[in-house]
């Protein structure tokens, strides 16, 4: 299998709370909590590592409360990058009520200066240069922390693609528009995160292929758009696809779309037919609201869900014509 390295560079532990229905300004009584080593690039490797890829996890975690994280990378059997930086990774709360209802309290990470910058610079180019250590893909997920911008996003997807490296980029707002000026391999929105990049609601099945073909058409090779239960566009050079879940209960969209990345990437990586990636990406996906946690390939039912994931084609893509359908 292949070699990936996940950035992750605003990597929390996540305090998950279930509860029947929150009630603010009163004393709530939970169901259950979890504190879990979390950050998206932090779940895509979860899932990389289930698929049978050998993957190593870099970014910044504070020195003060790694405690969680080497204890996960540990049970993972992942190479630990991350650079140490003084003080304690935040801690972000998700409320989950019985209805489905997710509330997330996120904080807004450690602050990183350009010493620290620099050196994750570095070792990337150290990591680069040795071809035993050389990744075969890079994934960048998840937010900014303070001190690191948006430019500085673009510049280190600019570094990697000129590395010639496949980089894989999930993250929102001014960082998604950077990233994707700067041209990485695939780029993963949700229908709210393309929406304001494209400056439009994308409400209806024609609105998300066409910002998808638009996403596509701005240089992205993989452009993928999550849409939860109405599913996932994918349009690259195999063309335009469109698969939809089956239909289940909800428990936790938390990690859903890190899951669907990393089983893209996966199918990607082991050459599997479009058809058969995006089945298997769409059913695990979903497979993973079930539950706290990311997508569960071993799941007595995942054949089942798989089988009811509808996938189809919609047309072959003409990047010279802006994206339209030829």
């Amino acid at each position: 299998m292949a070699r990936v390295l996940t950035l992750t560079l605003n990597p929390a532990l996540d305090l998950s709370i279930g509860l029947e229905r929150l009630e603010p300004g009163t004393v709530n009584r939970t169901h259950e909590t979890h504190l879990t080593a979390a950050g998206k690039g932090v779940n895509v490797a979860r899932v990389l590592v289930a698929l049978g890829h050998d993957v190593t996890l870099s970014g910044f975690l504070g020195a003060d409360n790694d405690g969680p994280f080497l204890r996960a990378f540990e049970a993972m059997g992942v190479e630990d990058a991350f650079l140490r930086v003084p003080g304690e990774t935040r801690i972000n709360a998700k409320l989950a009520e019985a209805d489905g209802r997710v509330t997330d309290i996120n904080g807004p990470g450690l602050a990183i200066d350009e010493t620290a910058w620099q050196r994750l610079l570095d070792g990337l180019d150290t990591r680069l240069g040795d071809p035993r250590r050389r990744p075969d893909a890079v994934v960048i997920a998840g937010s900014l922390p303070p001190g690191v911008t948006p430019d500085d996003l673009a510049n280190l997807v600019t570094r990697l693609r000129g590395a010639g490296l496949p980089v894989w980029v999930d993250t929102s707002g001014a960082a998604l528009g950077a990233a994707i000026d700067a041209r990485p391999t695939a780029v993963k929105p949700n229908e709210h995160e393309l929406a304001a990049w494209v400056g439009a609601r994308l409400d209806t099945a024609a609105s998300r292929l066409q910002a998808t073909l638009h996403l596509y058409a701005a240089g992205i090779e993989e452009a993928v758009l999550s849409a939860g239960p109405d599913g996932v566009v994918w349009v690259s050079r195999r063309g335009a696809w469109q698969a939809v879940p089956p239909r289940l209960t909800v428990v936790s969209t938390v990690g859903a779309g890190d899951t669907l990345l990393a089983a893209l990437l996966h199918g990607v990586l082991s050459g599997h037919t479009p058809e058969q990636t995006l089945r298997l990406a769409t059913a695990l996906s979903a497979e993973s609201v079930r539950h706290v946690g990311v997508g569960d390939a071993h799941a007595v039912d995942f054949p089942q869900l798989q089988q009811q994931t509808r996938v189809r084609r919609l047309n072959d893509v003409d990047a010279s014509a802006g994206g339209a359908l030829a």
